[in-house]
């Protein structure tokens, strides 16, 4: 494909993403199937594209003066992409497959856009008018700042996993991808966010990803898990696996000593959880699907921690699935409150008197937060706020949203 019909592809998926209200690999993946002529270079161009013009809809419709799919392509591609403007009207203009040549109106916009520091807070920071009050409540004045953080690429995390290998041999083998060390934290490298006119290599490609020598992970991810604090030797409950990207980090943790179970309650989501610790090299681990009637049964009062990762509105993780902050919606919100009070009133059943609860999500929001740790120490006396909180951000911390806190039960 050349660079006007790949425009026209991202237009049209954005158009149809919009249309259709579905999350953008529906979108992509519609497009896609209909399109068996496109290679594999410019189903790449076409995602990253859509992604990017995702991340930035807002700020970019309002420097464009125009909030159509077809000004988010053109801006994301004049100010993220750095096309100089004739390339980009040449593109625009090729026949039969370019989206149309450039309106004078396009043309003087890409060349003086409207000034963003005039624009709201919802506009410079690329999210719904509706979630402003709810920034606002964390972040206050930083709200805009904060919220394009999230709007940028994300790097890619890896966990070095030392049940296979040292760090050192790690990055070793890591070299081809340019993975950087991350200061305070041995087992964590960085491949940072891509340019977005280059073509990077993939991290299943490195031989030593098939050994089980590291996992991808996002950085914020890995600091949540050390939040469990000293497990080793202990009994641990992972009460919300889905695919198991913090249970494998808890049994990196243990060093293959004590019990780690891992448990969800969508089965669906724990299919990859059994060749992902074999890979790794895991043998502490029990998977207790929902599948087998009372999968828990046993384990109440047990376990020395429970860690919960709960389900959440996921707004901490938009810089990866920018798509989702346009889908979700006040009654969405209300309903993630209501899970996540169900399933704490559920994981503290599990945990031992002076036992640890840790409360994980990946939000940013205060309501999903400090407001259900709150309710649910309300609900709750044999539980205390423990020693150990967290709250990430990708403007403070450089990692995805995470929010963590220890909670510990009365002996």
């Amino acid at each position: 494909m050349r660079d006007g019909g790949r425009i026209a592809a991202a237009i049209e998926v954005l158009t149809d993403l919009e249309t259709r209200r579905v999350p953008a690999k529906v979108a992509l993946k519609t497009w896609s199937d209909r399109s068996r002529f496109a290679g594999a270079k410019d189903r790449a161009f076409v995602s990253g594209l859509v992604l990017d013009a995702l991340r930035t809809r807002r700020s970019t419709g309002w420097r464009m003066g125009d909030d159509s799919a077809r000004a988010a392509v053109l801006g994301v591609l004049a100010w993220g992409w750095r096309w100089p403007t004739d390339r980009l009207a040449q593109a625009a203009a090729e026949d039969p497959h370019g989206p149309g040549a450039l309106t004078e109106t396009e043309t003087a916009a890409l060349a003086a856009p409207r000034d963003l520091d005039e624009a709201p807070a919802a506009v410079r920071g690329d999210y719904p008018d509706w979630l402003d009050p709810h920034l606002a409540r964390v972040f206050g004045e930083a709200r805009a700042d904060e919220a394009a953080a999230l709007a940028q690429r994300a790097p890619v995390d890896l966990r070095i996993n030392t049940l296979k290998t040292e760090p050192e041999r790690a990055f070793k083998a890591l070299q081809p991808l340019g993975a950087e060390p991350i200061t305070d934290l041995a087992t964590a490298a960085r491949i940072p966010a891509p340019d977005p006119a280059v073509r990077t290599g993939a991290v299943e490609t490195i031989p030593a990803f098939h050994k089980g020598w590291f996992e991808v992970q996002d950085l914020g991810s890995q600091r949540a898990a050390l939040m469990a604090g000293d497990i080793k030797g202990k009994q641990v409950l992972d009460f919300c696996a889905g695919g198991g990207g913090k249970s494998l980090a808890l049994a990196m943790a243990m060093g293959n000593t004590g019990q780690l179970y891992a448990y969800d309650n969508d089965a669906r989501r724990m299919a990859d959880i059994i060749p992902r610790a074999q890979r790794a090299g895991v043998r502490n681990l029990q998977v207790r699907s929902p599948v087998i009637p009372n999968a828990l049964n046993g384990l109440d009062g047990k376990m020395d921690i429970v860690f919960v990762d709960a389900p959440c509105t996921g707004s901490g993780t938009w810089r990866r699935h920018p798509d989702t902050k346009w889908r979700l919606t006040p009654d969405q919100l209300d309903r993630r409150l209501a899970e996540q009070d169900a399933v704490l009133d559920q994981a503290s059943a599990f945990v031992k008197p002076g036992g640890r609860l840790v409360y994980v999500t990946c939000s940013l929001f205060a309501e999903e937060n400090e407001d259900r740790v709150a309710a649910f120490l309300a609900r709750n006396g044999a539980f205390a706020q423990g020693k150990g909180s967290m709250r990430l951000s990708p403007l403070s911390a450089g990692t995805d949203g995470f929010f963590a806190q220890v909670l510990t039960r009365a002996a």
